[in-house]
């Protein structure tokens, strides 16, 4: 019956094309009536790590929801302008079906179909158009698509209720402003729930729909106000309210109390911890293809991120991030063109607790939209260079190849350490590509940064004074391939995605790093060398609640425990006696300084127990255009790290770090004996695994007769066990005393790669 009067209605024409009423009836019959009905797109919202919700994506703002959360004067205004026939009428509203029919059919009128049903048909197609051809498509003014609106309509009324048609359309109908579905526009408009509505809310609400831009209540109020009123007249027609009602409501102005949508990570309290999740989640939604993919492949995943209506669980800590945010901002100015950024890692599961930029998040002056402290795979730029904190990965390669801590190595201001070997490589070093080739190796000429020594050293005060002649030594000892291995079982790579340079300069940090895999790195050392890749992203459950698969977490033990326990204990000295000395925390803590060479950048790493943070500071400009002349890394950056790390832990257990299980031929520190009687002396030695000798003759001192002026050699100097150490005696006389000082330098880079400093 429906497609003999589509035939005679709606295509008067058949008879002249040859057709009979029949044969259209029979073409309707036949059209493909199969419409997904799923719930519409929905927006997409993530969660920190307490249940928090810390930003949205969407590009329609809908909040679905039961028609029994819907309020039913809400439904009776909707019916009731819309479709009064709605629950007498059957499949289908013969007498609606005729007039829409009539006066729809190839003209320009964008009002929907005579039923809720159909107009529940044309806006889940609408919602459904990802591209304009496919919206050009689905509301373009022709026969045929009435016709396939017809057909689906009949189609859905066979296997959908009433109720739930009505819920549909509440959830998928525009309501302008942005918003799409009640329970959105209740709260755009009126800042309460759909239940909640009033009978006027409702009314004005109900109106809208036939034509959301004209009777838009924010940029025509008039008019708004004038289709409201034909709403409440019509409920009063109907008898749903009296009109009394009526006009008592209609005599009211619209008042609104306005909630404006607004998504993305720029109204996001972690803006940046944000934009590292967003390309998390693209990965995820694209089963990590996204960054393999064409640009317009890549739109629509970013669609469905969009649309999908996901719930994120993530890792974020805000206590830890508002820790951060402030130490940046009250170190570095945030409208300025230098830039401090530091991401927080939790050790032995690799959860991002934090991770932020001095900068504010966003367009225009003083803002950036470039997630700098991450990778280029999450919005960042190539990172800054490592500077000394890559020191940490050969000193582990060197106490995992069985070098003694007590190693001496005589490390000039300048020296030139040749016969570096190559190694296989796939990437880019100086424009030139690799594919698994040999790479590196030569002859590297450099000199000590501008804080630290020249003298003799071993893997302890090397490491805290942070000798770059040194450790150009020791690198060679260890191999180039062993030292850049360590540091990519921490899960280093270059800030653009490609493997670590094996070039000598490497390990003074010459390539390009980012703070949250930094950060993750040391946290595999925090963990006693359990390395755990970072991690921002828990669960994910779409709009079904089906939870998604999840890529598996890269977890596994870089190096022996006690390696990383020794490397640990080692690192507490940079805080205590080194290049960090005056950025402890209150609590055991372990780091490491980088001054990036020529002053292009400064670093600091860091790690208590429980938690592991890098900081960098550079202008983001371009490091080697504009320099951060007279910073190094236990400056702004080492200010930056205490700060944060101090109000991020405040409260929390303050455990310290485990003691090496092995000998490593560790150095023993020679103990403060001045001013003791010889006796006592002798023991406290003896007792630190070191010999004694007192000098023959006595000095002139204001020390009292008898007791210890200074030792040979000096009280705090690391020495191996075993060694002898001078006692010098007073003879109660008084006398002067002098004093020493410290060298200091320029690094030099390796031919063709420009190395960083301390």
């Amino acid at each position: 019956m429906a497609g003999v009067l589509v035939a005679f209605i709606a295509l008067p024409g058949v008879g002249s094309a040859g057709l009979t009423a029949r044969d259209a009836a029979n073409n309707f019959e036949n059209m493909d009536s199969a419409l997904k009905t799923t719930p519409p797109s929905e927006k997409t919202v993530m969660y920190d790590a307490n249940g928090k919700q810390i930003a949205t994506f969407f590009d329609k703002y809908r909040e679905s929801v039961r028609l029994d959360q819907v309020a039913p004067i809400m439904r009776q205004a909707m019916v009731d302008i819309e479709d009064s026939r709605f629950y007498k009428h059957g499949a289908l509203d013969l007498k609606g079906t005729i007039r829409a029919l009539a006066s729809n059919v190839e003209s320009e009128q964008t009002q929907g179909g005579s039923t809720l049903t159909q107009q529940y048909v044309k806006n889940l197609l609408v919602d459904q158009a990802t591209t304009e051809q496919e919206y050009k498509e689905v509301t373009a003014p022709t026969v045929g698509r009435k016709l396939r609106e017809l057909r689906y309509a009949l189609d859905i009324e066979q296997h959908m209720t009433k109720d739930q048609i009505l819920e549909g359309y509440l959830n998928v109908a525009y309501f302008s402003a942005g918003a799409y579905g009640i329970q959105a526009a209740a709260k755009r408009y009126f800042s309460v729930p759909a239940s909640k509505l009033s009978l006027g809310q409702a009314a004005l609400l109900a109106g809208v729909t036939q034509n959301p831009t004209l009777y838009d209540p924010i940029r025509n109020p008039k008019e708004a106000r004038k289709r409201r009123d034909i709403v409440l007249y019509r409920m009063a027609q109907l008898g749903d309210i009296s009109k009394a009602q009526a006009d008592a409501e209609a005599a009211k102005p619209i008042l609104l109390n306005r909630t404006d949508p607004v998504g993305g990570c720029e109204s996001s309290k972690a803006p940046y911890f944000c934009e590292y999740v967003k390309y998390d989640m693209l990965d995820i939604l694209s089963n990590g293809k996204y960054w393999s993919m064409t640009p317009k492949e890549q739109e629509t995943v970013v669609n469905k991120l969009n649309r999908g209506g996901y719930t994120i669980r993530t890792t974020l800590d805000m206590k830890a991030q508002n820790a951060v945010d402030r130490a940046l901002r009250g170190n570095v100015a945030p409208a300025g063109n230098r830039v401090g950024a530091e991401a927080m890692v939790e050790p032995g599961t690799g959860r991002i607790k934090a991770i932020g930029l001095s900068k504010r998040f966003g367009a225009g002056k003083g803002r950036t939209t470039i997630n700098l402290p991450a990778d280029s795979h999450h919005g960042g730029g190539t990172g800054v260079s490592a500077g000394s904190t890559f020191k940490t990965f050969t000193l582990a390669a060197a106490l995992d190849e069985g070098i003694p801590v007590s190693t001496t190595i005589n490390s000039p201001q300048t020296t030139t350490v040749g016969g570096f070997q190559p190694c296989k490589y796939t990437g880019t070093i100086n424009g030139v590509k690799y594919k698994n080739q040999m790479a590196g190796g030569g002859t590297w000429t450099l000199h000590n940064a501008g804080d630290s020594e020249a003298g003799n050293f071993d893997l302890k005060t090397a490491t805290w004074h942070s000798v770059n002649t040194f450790y150009a030594q020791l690198e060679k000892r260890v191999g180039v391939c062993d030292a850049v291995a360590m540091a990519k079982a921490f899960g280093m790579k270059r800030g653009n995605g490609e493997d670590i340079a094996p070039v000598p300069s490497q390990v003074l940090g010459s390539n390009d790093i980012d703070m949250v895999h930094l950060a993750a790195a040391y946290a595999g050392f925090a963990a006693r060398g359990k390395y755990c890749s970072p991690l921002s992203v828990t669960q994910v459950i779409d709009s079904d609640g089906k939870q998604l698969k999840l890529p598996k977490q890269d977890c596994h033990q870089a190096v022996d425990q006690a390696v990383a326990d020794k490397v640990n204990s080692i690192l507490k000295g940079v805080l205590t006696k080194g290049t960090a000395a005056g950025r402890s925390i209150g609590r055991p803590a372990a780091g490491k300084t980088g001054t990036c060479e020529e002053f292009t950048c400064a670093v600091f790493a860091g790690f208590t127990p429980n938690m592991a943070a890098a900081t960098a500071y550079w202008d983001y400009r371009g490091p080697w255009q504009y320099k951060v002349y007279g910073v190094y890394g236990a400056d702004t950056p080492g200010a930056m790290w205490q700060q944060s790390m101090e109000s991020a832990l405040a409260g929390k257990p303050a455990p310290d770090f485990n003691t090496p299980s092995r000998d490593f031929g560790d150095t023993t520190s020679v103990p403060k004996v001045k001013g003791m009687k010889v006796a006592a002396a002798r023991a406290k030695l003896l007792g630190a695994d070191l010999k004694v000798q007192v000098a023959s003759g006595s000095v002139d001192s204001d020390q009292p007769k008898g007791t210890v002026v200074s030792t040979s050699p000096d009280a705090g100097t690391e020495v191996p066990p075993g060694t002898t150490v001078i006692l010098y005696i007073s003879s109660g006389k008084k006398a002067g005393g002098g004093g020493n000082g410290r060298g200091n330098g320029n690094g030099q880079g390796y031919p063709g790669w420009p190395p960083p400093g301390n």
